[in-house]
This record gives structure tokens, C-alpha cells and sequence, in this order.
């Protein structure tokens, strides 16, 4: 599957919008992805995760023997199942459980739990998830399997939006699209001096 490919995907199920955006960060940017749409379909969303999972295990990078794939709810889920698929093993998810005290903009902070699975000591999962931009998620997930006493062999993404920053110490990363969206401070963001007014599309 080529670069074209994958993105035209993107583009025609409304995954990558163009336009003019405020992110959570309140940066403004020309562009956001929202993987949960081409997630609506089931047969490309199997396509994009059976491509970058075949990447990952062409590297030989993963090993030979995996037994699980886990993923961070709730993203991630659609892509752990999907890459479960192609690899032929079980899948598991852990949730977002509520923590003690809020964030700095007053909403309860959550952290990452097994609640209905066990992962077993000696396990080696693969991490699956759709989008990264810290990898926040992704590393407490990792945290998780570690706990355990299981290992990762691996993390696979849809999309990479990290530039680069995003990385799990020795663990190896694969996506299948890496963009490091361009953004401004609104102050001087050259959209709104256009006479733009950005919109909010979601996390």
C-alpha cells in the first residue's frame, strides 16, 4: 500500500480534515486527524491495520512469538483488534480509570487500569493505538504490561503525529503515517488574521 493510498483513505472517510482548527492544547493548526473515522469502516480500517502490522513483522523487529495485543481505551481498541487480526492472537484493553484531584483546567484526572483482563508474567504483547502525539497513553499501557511481568515486543500505530518526539526507550515503534501538523499560538496564528474562526473537531 503506498503513502497516496493510505492517505487518500484518510481523506475520503473525513480522518484527516483540513481547515482551520483549535486543538487541546488551544495551538491552532491547518490540519487534525480524527481516526475514529476511517475506524467507522470496518474493511479499511482492517486494510490500514493488516498494512502496518505486515511492516512491523517484516522488520523482524517484533519476534517470533507474541501472544497478545493490547491497547489503551478507548482509541485504541478498534486498532488493537484489527492488529490481533493480522497477527492471529488475542486481543485486550486496559480503561481509563478515575484518579485522585483534577488537571490544571478542573477536570478529573484519569489513569490507565486492567479491569477485565489479566495479562500473564512471561506474555510479550504487541501495544497497539491509533494516534500519538505525546505517547502519554501508549507508555502507561507499556507501564501496565510491565507490571505484569509481561514484555512488549512492540508498538503499532495508525498515525504518528509526534514528530519524531514520541519514544518507548528500546521498544520499536511502527506507523503507518508520520506528520508533524503545523501550529500557532492564536495570537499569531495566520488563519485568524485572515478572518478565520477556528473550530473544534474533537479528541
Amino acid at each position: 500500500m503506498t503513502e497516496k493510498q493510505i492517505f487518500k483513505f484518510f481523506k475520503d472517510t473525513g480522518a484527516l480534515l483540513e481547515g482551520h482548527f483549535e486543538l487541546r492544547s488551544k495551538l491552532h493548526s491547518n490540519r487534525y486527524f480524527q481516526c475514529a473515522n476511517v475506524l467507522r469502516y470496518p474493511r479499511i480500517a482492517e486494510k490500514l491495520c493488516k498494512e502496518v502490522t505486515a511492516r512491523a513483522v517484516k522488520s523482524g523487529k517484533l519476534g517470533k512469538k507474541i501472544d497478545g495485543v493490547i491497547s489503551p481505551a478507548v482509541g485504541g481498541i478498534l486498532v488493537g483488534h484489527e492488529v490481533a487480526r493480522a497477527l492471529n492472537v488475542k486481543c485486550v484493553f486496559a480503561e481509563k480509570v478515575q484518579s485522585e484531584g483534577v488537571d490544571a483546567t478542573g477536570k478529573p484526572i484519569t489513569k490507565l487500569a486492567m479491569r477485565r483482563f489479566a495479562l500473564k508474567k512471561g506474555e510479550r504483547y504487541v501495544v497497539a493505538e491509533d494516534v500519538v502525539t505525546k505517547g502519554g497513553r501508549v507508555q502507561e499501557t507499556i507501564d501496565l504490561v510491565k507490571a505484569a511481568g509481561a514484555k512488549v515486543a512492540g508498538v503499532v500505530l495508525l498515525v504518528d503525529r509526534s514528530g519524531g518526539k514520541a519514544q518507548f526507550g528500546r521498544i520499536p515503534m511502527f506507523s503507518l503515517v508520520q506528520m508533524t501538523p503545523q501550529t500557532w499560538e492564536p495570537k499569531n496564528c495566520p488563519l485568524c488574521k485572515a478572518g478565520s474562526k477556528p473550530c473544534h473537531p474533537g479528541s
